[in-house]
């Protein structure tokens, strides 16, 4: 079977469109400063401001992607929302961090805005990721995309961080001023602009109406509805399936990530605050390997065999990791190098197995809008996308407080815990049910989703066949066939 493939440069652009985001997202982390600096939010109130409209934006994301499956332009339309979402995106911040802060507007207006800014991201987000299954469905290619769009997801995080802590905050007396949230947001928009033209680029050559056509005949010109998108949800298994896997890693990624867990785990229990920082950074090296070895392994076995192998690598190292803090003296690590060297072995390991399972749902998702054109004959990229994101974000808004009422089971109801708190056996139990426990549920539900997700490597071959004899079906006859 001959494969639609995408040249590496293609790839490695379009993903900047994810590159472009993260910008946005490690400016939205200084939201919290703006809030308080720029429009004299209480830090509390911002919070919930923050919470409210993150589940705001998994709302917004299933009508943005009726939209965008409806509309159809003789020049395709990836390009269209990529650009339009990044320019509503970008005035957004503007008006947030340059117009309108220290002005006296107050609160009413920083939510409008913060509205208008998730309008924005919605639409942005939701034409990158439909690219993946647009730009190849060549089993061995297609994990190659979710890598390019891994390596930006840590790079540009990382850069941009340094970037504003380091480049532009000295130049304000090292503090969250408005004029240097101001400054940083004018170069973060102008950056951002460099990687969306690039993203551009990357996709214009498969941005063209034919890519996004349907192949069942009596829905050819037919709009897509939101019937369409509940018949997704309801009758599609293996998107369930992968529903299921994705909400459970999610939460627990979630979590973890919280500053006050790793407040517990790094500043309390190992007595390093800056370890969890360090330890961070040092994973975006073997983080990227892993991810490059994933796409090979996924492309070989098929994002299901490589989804469920390296859960069990990552369960298995969960658990030993998880002993071993069980069975040492966690304030005693750092001060001996064969107990060091083992925790931080292990801990790399680990986080490198979760970027294999990184890479494996990315390429699933591709997957399942193939599968979804051959069991519907509709092709639903935006809407599978955002049906995902939903989800996200709800997981995503409900971390903090889970998080958060576990330190409240610990007797942090009043005050939050600190570095230079003594640890307890009720602090080191919830820190590993939080930092591991929580992850190893989550990995046990993808291993039993997995268990009845039938999209293997030889299915979604067969799937790519079906696809590509009903489209051949759906060509008009040449005049000289005809003839013939």
């Amino acid at each position: 079977m001959n494969y639609r493939r995408a040249r590496t440069w293609e790839i490695a652009f379009s993903q900047l469109n994810n590159g472009s985001a993260m910008i946005f997202y490690v400016l939205v982390g200084l939201m919290s400063y703006l809030q308080n600096a720029g429009y004299g939010i209480a830090v509390a109130v911002a919070g919930v401001i923050l919470t409210l409209t993150r589940v705001l934006d998994g709302v917004i994301d299933p009508l943005l992607a009726l939209v965008i499956e409806k509309v159809r332009f003789r020049f395709g339309k990836l390009r269209l929302f990529m650009l339009t979402g990044w320019a509503i995106r970008s005035v957004a911040v503007v008006m947030l961090f340059v117009w309108g802060s220290d002005k006296g507007l107050g609160a009413g207006f920083f939510v409008g805005m913060y509205v208008v800014y998730v309008i924005g991201s919605s639409m942005n987000d939701i034409a990158g990721q439909m690219t993946a299954p647009i730009l190849t469905n060549d089993p061995r290619q297609r994990p190659t995309v979710q890598v390019w769009a891994t390596v930006y997801a840590y790079f540009f995080p990382a850069l941009f961080s340094i970037v504003s802590t380091v480049l532009i905050l000295p130049r304000h007396g090292n503090e969250f001023t408005v004029e240097m949230l101001s400054e940083t947001a004018v170069v973060f928009v102008a950056c951002s602009f460099v990687f969306q033209v690039l993203a551009c680029l990357g996709v214009a050559r498969i941005d063209k109406p034919e890519n996004f056509t349907h192949i069942d005949v009596s829905k050819e010109k037919a709009e897509v509805t939101v019937r369409d998108m509940w018949n997704l949800v309801a009758d599609n298994g293996p998107f369930k399936r992968y529903l299921i896997s994705g909400a459970s890693d999610k939460l627990a990624q979630v979590v973890k990530s919280q500053a006050v867990i790793g407040t517990l785990m790094w500043g309390i229990l190992l007595g390093n605050m800056q370890l969890g920082t360090t330890l961070g950074m040092m994973a975006i090296l073997p983080g990227i390997v892993f991810a490059i070895f994933g796409a090979r392994y996924t492309g070989k076995h098929g994002s299901k065999g490589a989804t469920v192998t390296w859960t069990w690598i990552c369960l298995g190292l969960a658990v030993l990791l998880a002993a071993f803090c069980l069975s040492v003296d966690l304030q005693s690590v750092l001060g001996s190098v064969p107990l060091t060297v083992v925790f931080f072995l292990v801990y790399l390991l680990l986080n490198g197995s979760a970027m294999v399972v990184t890479v494996a749902s990315g390429a699933m998702r591709a997957d399942i809008v193939d599968y979804e054109l051959d069991r519907s004959g509709k092709f639903l990229p935006a809407t599978v996308t955002a049906a995902y994101n939903l989800v996200d974000q709800i997981i995503s808004s409900l971390g903090s407080t889970l998080a958060l009422g576990a330190v409240a089971l610990i007797g942090f109801t009043a005050v939050m815990p600190q570095p230079t708190d003594s640890p307890t056996t009720s602090i080191l139990f919830m820190t590993l049910a939080l930092f591991f426990g929580l992850p190893i549920l989550g990995w046990i539900c993808t291993l039993v989703a997995m268990r009845g997700y039938k999209l293997d490597r030889h299915e979604m071959i067969e799937v790519q066949k079906r696809v590509a004899g009903r489209k051949a079906e759906l060509e008009p006859v040449q005049p000289e066939a005809a003839l013939t």
